[in-house]
């Protein structure tokens, strides 16, 4: 967690190519069946795309769906403001559109102290692309 930290704070060069590569360093992207595969062993799928990308993609099985602009206050289990399932020591897979802010949000997870946190590569486009299952809702929203 300290490394990606460390990473994202020596980013040399603007842009955010280089914050993603920096968020990236150290971070065990998985594949769209390592995420279900463990998903069904205990790990929290996080849903963070829009409303509008959810409708027209649908949903994933499973994931729950927060907010990227609150999801490490719900993630943090001292926040005081956390889910229920919210532990430091939860694996957190998180989910986008495409498996980029995923790795972001996931390197700030890391950061805090979610030592197990990592996104799906290629995001649900990947998930959807490899034939694992999505529907219509509803999602299990949280505020």
């Amino acid at each position: 967690m300290l490394e990606t930290a460390a990473a994202i704070e020596r980013v040399d060069c603007r842009g955010v190519d280089a914050l993603l590569a920096a968020a990236r360093t150290g971070l065990e992207r998985l594949t769209p069946e390592q995420a279900r595969a463990a998903q069904q062993a205990g790990a929290l799928l996080v849903d963070t795309r829009t409303e509008t990308q959810r409708r027209e993609q649908g949903e994933l099985p499973g994931a729950v769906v927060i907010d990227r602009t609150v999801l490490e206050w719900r993630l943090d289990p001292s926040s005081g403001v956390c889910i229920p399932e919210a532990d430091w020591d939860l694996q957190v897979v998180v989910v986008c559109r495409q498996g980029y802010s995923s790795s972001v949000a996931a390197a700030t997870l890391r950061a805090m102290g979610l030592h197990r946190a990592t996104d799906l590569a290629g995001g649900v486009e990947a998930w959807v692309r490899a034939g694992l299952p999505l529907h219509d809702g509803p999602a299990d929203v949280r505020r």
